[in-house]
This record gives structure tokens, C-alpha cells and sequence, in this order.
């Protein structure tokens, strides 16, 4: 391993590295005018192809037009750390505000919906390196340990067998990692290569007959009315639909009227040179599960299938006026930060080179819980907020989506997040300095428990409250 001197990059942006082994894909024909159809979908990651798979599925002969603003899997979809996990943004709240046992419907469709996303890809003959390892999560200080024992607990509620709460010792059978105090592992995960499950995605559904407009930004989203349908508008032509289904994640803002909605929070990645034998047979990771902290400030990690680390954290949390990066560039500052969590968890890796960082934007509503919505009155749907766990939830939010244009009463239909609502985000500039305030705090937080402190810092817990996570 030779690592580069000023820890530059290879390759800063270029989308992401999961795009790197077969280069950007050539985009679609736009959209070449004004067209009619029966469904619009506007956004192509995970949430636009699930809900154009799973209706025309169910429906071969509706008419899907899906628009995307550069390729599909340009977003989230194609930058992600590659967790396909049961987690979803909103589990608490939803407890809270319905009622326990709608939650743990949610928890259950979740937990199911990471195999029907491994067995649909296989069965559709998509190869995206998947690995059904589960889910490792460490602790590396006291206070982590806590929040840790605490997590299990309340998973094991859920169901038994759904969660193993491990010592330092079973930990490091799985993975050694620098100071580890213990670990949890669920089956509910697997490592995916995203950018392959995007694309082998696309290839599917053009099959099935859904028309893909590629290079077509969507400008503007508009209500039926009386004597007429819903739209989406575009530089080159408008789509007129029964249902316009708006599945734009983190790029909600750049819509007419959605500014507030979602925030786009930044997340950024690095992935490493391949490292050598020597360094698996000490680490482990046999397993290949995905990998996380309990740090407020949290990474996420992967083994990929050619034996990189792939390894995530939040870097520079929000850019003002609900900005998006250029091609998933970042920050020098932020791949140095992600460097020396790198190095942290795994010292022998400290002298390897880092090949490549990009960054990407998730959705993140002022609750921070998932929705799924259509309004029949209007012909307008949408779903996502997904806060970084959406390889999986787009996936049961596909299937949600169809259910609900189809006017069907069914198990996903009534669950919590469909049609729960939240409000706007605060306007500028209460917006970036109330994030940038809260990620500051919770760095903050993992600095005093680093040095010593036996317990969650109170700094954490406020932010948890402010920023409405609590």
C-alpha cells in the first residue's frame, strides 16, 4: 500500500466511484415533446424504477413515462455506501404519534423488504455484487456501548432473532476494528454495488415497456383541475398523466414550490486502493457485512467486491439555499476527516491510498420520517425523506406507490408513513445555521465521549430534541 502524500484523491467526483469500472452511462434520448401517459414518474434512482417495476408488473399495458434529470442513478441511488438494511427513517415517531403496533407493521415490511430487493435482482438477472452479510454495528467508547445496549433492546422488542448483541470479542471474530467494545449484528442487510442495482434497474423496466427520458429536467409539477390532468413541465415539453408521481429525493428543492420540503443533506465518501491479503487476514470481514458506529456523527462502510474499503460520514452537512453538488465533487477538508476515521477504526490501513471521493445529497424532512402520499383529488403522489436508509425503503416505496395508484386497500397501504405529514423547513439563512449548528453540536458530542465521558452527552440529546430527531 502507497499512500499519496496530500491524501488527494485520484478522482474527486466523476458522480461516484460505483460508476467507476464501466464509466458514466450515455443518456437516453429527452423527452422529445409533449407526450400523454397514464403515469408519470419523475426521478430515476431507486424510487422512480421500483414504482415503474412494481406497476408495470401488476399493469402491463398502463403507459409509464419516467424523466430523469441526467441518468438514472445520477442521485442517492448511484453515490450511496451500498447498505441494503432494514432501518428507515421515522421508526420512533411513528411509534409515538400511531401507536406501537403500526410501527412494527413498518419494521416488518421492512425487515421483509431486503430479501424481495436480493431476490428480485437476482431474479431479473441484475449482478449487483450483493452479499447478504447483514449488519455490523460497533461501539468504540463507553457511551457508544450504552447507546449501543440500548439499540438492541429495542430491536429485540420488534421480534426475537432479529438482533445479536455481541462482546468486544464476538465483534472482532467478525471484524476487527481499533478499540471495539462491542457490536450488534442483524441479518436484515446486505452489501450491494449501488450504481449496478440502478442501472440493471433502468434495463429492466425499459424492458417491461416504460419510456426512459434521460438529460430532462423536470421544472415544475402541476395539480388536475377541473378539465384537466396533472403535468410535468419540462425545457422540452410538458407530460400530461392521470398521476404524476414525484420521486426526487435530495433534488426535491430545485422543484417549483418544494424549496422547503426536503432538506438536501450532504453525505461523501471515500473508497480505497485495493488492499492486499495481508490486511483482510488480520481485519477479517470475512462476512462481508456492512458496517457502522454509534457515534452521533456516524460512518458507514463496506468491503466491496474487489476488496476496497468504501467508507462514508457527513462532511459538510448542507450547502445554503438547499444547493447540490457539482458531480458528486467534495470538500479536501471533508476527505481528510473521512481519512482519519479510516485510519481510527483501521490503523493497518492507514498507509493505504485513497482512489476516489464524491459526495451525493439525501432527503431529510423537518421530522425526519419517510412519507408516502397520493392524492387522488389532485393526481399528484410522491414518496421518499428517507434520510440515507432508502436502498431498501425505495423499494418498499415502490410497491406502496403502486397499491395506491391502483386503488388498492392492502397491508402497505395502511401503513404509518402513508400519508403522514410534516411541515416546511425554516426559510434561509435559520435553515443552514440551525444544521450546521446541529452537526457541529453532535461532532462536538463525539468529541467528549471520545476523551472519556462515561454517558451521551446532553450536547447530543438537545440537538436530538432541536432538530426534531428526539
Amino acid at each position: 500500500m502507497a499512500r499519496n502524500g496530500e491524501d488527494t484523491p485520484a478522482v474527486n467526483g466523476g458522480v461516484s466511484f460505483w460508476f467507476a469500472p464501466g464509466g458514466l452511462p450515455v443518456p437516453r434520448p429527452a423527452l422529445p415533446g409533449d407526450a400523454d401517459a397514464d403515469v408519470c414518474i419523475v426521478g430515476g434512482g431507486y424510487t422512480g424504477l421500483w414504482t415503474a417495476y412494481y406497476l408495470k408488473k401488476a399493469e402491463p399495458g398502463l403507459r409509464i413515462t419516467l424523466l430523469e434529470q441526467r441518468f438514472c442513478g445520477y442521485g442517492a441511488s448511484g453515490r450511496n455506501g451500498g447498505w441494503l438494511y432494514n432501518g428507515f427513517a421515522g421508526r420512533s415517531a411513528f411509534a409515538r404519534r400511531y401507536g406501537p403496533g403500526p410501527a412494527a407493521a413498518m419494521q416488518r415490511a421492512m425487515d421483509e423488504a431486503v430479501g424481495e430487493v436480493a431476490d428480485t435482482a437476482e431474479a431479473e438477472g441484475i449482478e449487483a455484487d450483493i452479499v447478504r452479510g447483514g449488519v455490523l454495528e460497533v461501539a468504540r467508547t463507553p457511551a457508544q456501548l450504552a447507546r449501543l445496549q440500548s439499540f438492541a433492546a429495542a430491536e429485540a422488542a420488534y421480534g426475537p432473532d432479529r438482533i445479536h448483541l455481541l462482546t468486544a470479542r464476538e465483534t472482532a471474530e467478525r471484524l476487527r476494528v481499533a478499540g471495539g467494545l462491542g457490536g450488534t449484528w442483524t441479518p436484515y442487510g446486505a452489501r450491494i454495488q449501488p450504481a449496478k442495482l440502478a442501472r440493471g434497474l433502468a434495463r429492466v423496466v425499459e424492458a417491461l415497456g416504460v419510456r426512459i427520458h434521460e438529460e430532462t429536467r423536470v421544472t415544475a409539477i402541476h395539480p388536475a383541475g377541473p378539465g384537466r390532468r396533472a403535468r410535468a413541465v419540462t425545457p422540452h415539453g410538458t407530460v400530461t398523466a392521470d398521476h404524476v408521481l414525484r420521486a426526487t429525493e435530495g433534488f426535491t428543492a430545485g422543484l417549483s414550490g418544494e424549496r422547503r420540503t426536503w432538506l438536501p443533506m450532504n453525505s461523501a465518501m471515500i473508497a480505497t486502493e485495493p488492499l492486499p491479503s495481508s490486511f483482510w487476514a488480520a481485519a477479517g470481514w470475512e462476512g462481508r457485512e456492512v458496517l457502522g458506529d454509534f457515534a452521533h456523527a456516524y460512518m458507514y462502510a463496506q468491503r466491496t467486491a474487489d476488496d476496497r474499503i468504501a467508507l462514508g460520514g457527513r462532511g459538510v452537512p448542507y450547502r445554503y439555499g438547499s444547493r447540490t453538488d457539482s458531480d458528486g465533487t467534495t470538500q479536501p477538508a471533508t476527505v481528510r476527516q473521512l481519512r482519519a476515521v479510516l485510519d481510527s477504526f483501521f490503523p493497518a490501513a492507514a498507509g493505504a491510498r485513497i482512489d476516489h471521493a464524491w459526495a451525493g445529497v439525501l432527503g431529510v424532512p423537518r421530522d425526519w420520517c419517510a412519507t408516502v402520499e397520493l392524492d387522488r383529488t389532485t393526481g399528484l403522489g410522491w414518496a421518499g425523506g428517507y434520510v440515507g436508509s432508502g436502498v431498501t425503503t425505495t423499494n418498499l416505496a415502490g410497491r406502496t406507490l403502486r397499491d395506491l395508484v391502483l386503488g388498492r386497500d392492502t397491508g402497505l397501504t395502511r401503513l404509518p408513513w402513508v400519508g403522514h405529514t410534516v411541515r416546511r423547513w425554516e426559510p434561509e439563512p435559520l435553515r443552514w445555521i440551525g444544521v450546521h449548528a446541529l452537526y457541529a453540536a453532535y461532532h462536538a458530542a463525539d468529541h467528549q465521549e471520545s476523551a472519556g465521558r462515561p454517558t451521551t452527552s446532553p450536547i447530543a440529546r438537545l440537538a436530538d430534541v432541536v432538530s426534531g430527531r428526539g
